[in-house]
């Protein structure tokens, strides 16, 4: 009876790995920020849809210095810091890549109403003190792979399918051995 259940769940297993789902609409180029609403000093990462190549620039006066993009699909993303001096505003954030040229804006707000979630999911007020300018470390052996896209760097949806599959046939083959030496017919 139990390999009946491994089988049957197998099987179940299979059937939900090939099922389609429903994926995103994307709706053409932007850029979006993360935090949303950043505080003069904080780190603010960027992700913009719409490129043709693997690498970009992101560039605004709200910056410490540009951001270097990378990625792939379409999609690169990248990280920066706000000025420290800045005042609260919508500042203009202009990204080159692939000869294209997208436009979109960052909100730099006041210290005291910025807020970030931490690991518990709860917002508190962001604090501390940030540089003026990017801090640059050594890389050493990691530095290549800091300019790496790791977005697209796993198993795509036919290599995950693919897996599903020789899982399920691997249960099943495992369930039917079980039966077959239940019965003693080894």
């Amino acid at each position: 009876m139990g390999s009946l259940r491994l089988t049957l769940c197998t099987g179940l297993l299979v059937v939900a790995a090939l099922t389609p789902t429903a994926h995103a609409v994307d709706d053409g180029p932007g850029v979006s920020v993360t935090p949303a609403s950043p505080a003069p000093g904080d780190d603010a990462s960027l992700r913009v849809r719409g490129c043709t190549g693997s690498q970009g620039t992101a560039a605004s006066t709200a910056f410490v210095s540009d951001a270097r993009l990378t990625g792939s699909q379409g999609t690169l993303g990248g990280e920066t810091r706000i000025r420290s001096s800045l005042q609260p505003g919508a500042y203009t954030v202009r990204i080159s890549c692939g000869g294209a040229l997208i436009t979109g804006t960052v909100t730099v707000v006041d210290k005291s109403s910025a807020q970030f979630t931490d690991s518990a999911g709860s917002g508190s007020p962001a604090t501390g003190a940030s540089p003026v300018a990017p801090v640059r470390a050594g890389g050493g052996g990691t530095a290549h792979f800091a300019t790496v896209a790791t977005s697209g760097s796993g198993p795509d949806t036919v290599q995950a399918v693919t897996g599903l599959a020789l899982a399920g046939a691997a249960a099943a083959a495992v369930g039917l051995l079980r039966a077959r030496r239940s019965r003693g017919t080894d």
